[in-house]
């Protein structure tokens, strides 16, 4: 159990986890800003490695994750009319305690614990076989997520699933993800292959607003193990002219989390622009969170 919490604080330095991390910094003056209810997450499994793969199964497309296409930070996506036969290779990276219980794509909240996986093409769901191209580990994930949109990375993993691709401490790995059907074996690839598969491009198109949701929406700036650094996260974005940000309370394994996020916003246009406000002060890895 130590040793597991110990390696979820360590999402506050890794290049790949899906916080905001600056470091340490100042405590701010005292600050009137909102805080919401602090919500109860449930105990870490004692060993994360007997937590099963997921089992692809026949299931209808997510109602609301599955619009024609979206925009983020102006790149326009299409998401893919059929999973059958996606052959990918790229950088994979993972998200943790910060988004906990965060509403997915899918519109089921997130379980840092379960086998599932964000990708910002394949159809909602899909079921991947990821496979770790520097040490030959592999796993089967549900993807139910969209994302990541960081650089070159093609899937963003849940804490489980990174942790049994032994990819925590790096933040991010080479990986290949192939879709599985139900009822089908995929087997890992081969690490001395000397083909790889094109990487996915994705098709110009016109911008569309994808359908609203009928969420609340959030972008999160970070969150953090200690309070006085979410507190001074929050004067940063009040400094830089964003007044709509609040603390957020979470507990995990027994260790409190204190999520900065800034909200609500009507339209999913209306996140983008939000983002990208977060990211012109100072934080890189801003993120939308839906509840």
């Amino acid at each position: 159990m130590n040793r597991h919490t110990l390696l979820i604080a360590v999402c506050l330095v890794l290049p790949g986890c899906a916080l905001w991390r600056g470091g340490n910094v100042p405590a701010p003056p005292p600050s009137s800003g909102k805080t919401l209810p602090p919500v109860t997450l449930p105990t870490p499994p004692r060993d994360l490695d007997s937590i099963p793969d997921a089992v692809p199964r026949a299931e209808p497309r997510s109602r609301y994750g599955n619009p024609e296409s979206y925009v983020v930070f102006g790149q326009t996506y299409r998401v893919q009319k059929s999973a059958r036969g996606h052959v990918e290779r790229g950088l994979a990276s993972w998200y943790g305690p910060g988004f906990h219980a965060e509403r997915t794509s899918s519109g089921e909240p997130y379980d840092m614990y379960a086998m599932t996986a964000a990708h910002k093409t394949l159809p909602i769901p899909a079921y991947v076989r990821v496979t770790h191209l520097e040490n030959g580990r592999s796993v089967v994930v549900k993807v139910n997520d969209r994302g990541p949109f960081v650089g070159d990375r093609i899937i963003d993993l849940s804490y489980t699933a990174a942790h049994k691709l032994g990819m925590i401490r790096s933040g991010t790995a080479p990986v290949e993800i192939r879709v599985i059907e139900p009822g089908e074996e995929t087997p890992a690839p081969a690490l001395t292959a000397s083909s790889t598969p094109p990487p996915i491009t994705v098709a110009p198109a016109t911008p569309v607003t994808p359908p609203s949701i009928g969420v609340t929406r959030y972008v999160q700036a970070g969150a953090f193990g200690a309070r006085v650094n979410a507190e001074a996260m929050l004067a940063r974005l009040r400094a830089a002219g964003i007044d709509n940000a609040l603390i957020r309370e979470a507990n995990v394994a027994g260790r409190q989390w204190y999520r900065v996020q800034a909200g609500p916003v009507d339209q999913p246009t209306a996140v983008d622009a939000l983002v990208e406000r977060l990211q012109r002060a100072g934080v890189p890895d801003a993120r939308p969170a839906h509840e």
